[in-house]
């Protein structure tokens, strides 16, 4: 996301939300400001942009993960690996929109950090929403500015 991009969300004077829905306990409306309540990380990421070449920006917001457990992913909690089987879906203001698997992010398996960022470069992202920032990652793609929605999918039956 440019800095351009986060000055003119903030410029637009609406507070941006995010709806959280799904398969979970206790779906949510979140924004930015709701996203301060939880532990801030901070990372440096360099990734390539197709359009822009190579980015280096700053950012800052809580895991993926801890935000995503507190709404409750129903899980069978008979099933020891029920929670291998779900999907997340991320979809911005722009129409752009990236999936990621449960396991990339639980720190039992991949561990992966990924932020829904609340800032970029010490920029806040207060009305332009949040952004899913994947420090993992080579290219910029899965990198969603302004998160409207994530959803969290167990719909997937086991194989049997």
């Amino acid at each position: 996301m440019s800095q351009s991009l986060a000055a003119a969300g903030t410029a637009a004077g609406v507070m941006a939300e995010l709806a959280l829905t799904g398969d979970l306990a206790r779906p949510a409306g979140l924004t930015v400001s709701d996203l301060l309540a939880w532990p801030q990380h901070r990372v440096r990421v360099s990734f390539e942009c197709a359009t822009s070449g190579v980015q280096h920006h700053g950012f800052e917001g809580p895991l993926l993960h801890d935000v995503l457990t507190a709404a409750g992913p129903v899980f069978d909690a008979a099933r020891r690996k029920d929670r291998l089987r779900f999907l997340i879906a991320v979809t911005g203001a722009d129409g752009h929109h990236a999936l990621l698997s449960w396991a990339e992010i639980d720190p039992d398996f991949g561990r992966a950090p990924v932020l829904l960022a609340v800032s970029i470069d010490d920029t806040p992202l207060d009305r332009a929403g949040p952004q899913l920032v994947l420090p993992q990652d080579r290219w910029g793609a899965r990198h969603i500015s302004g998160i409207d929605a994530i959803r969290v999918d167990g719909g997937y039956t086991p194989w049997t």
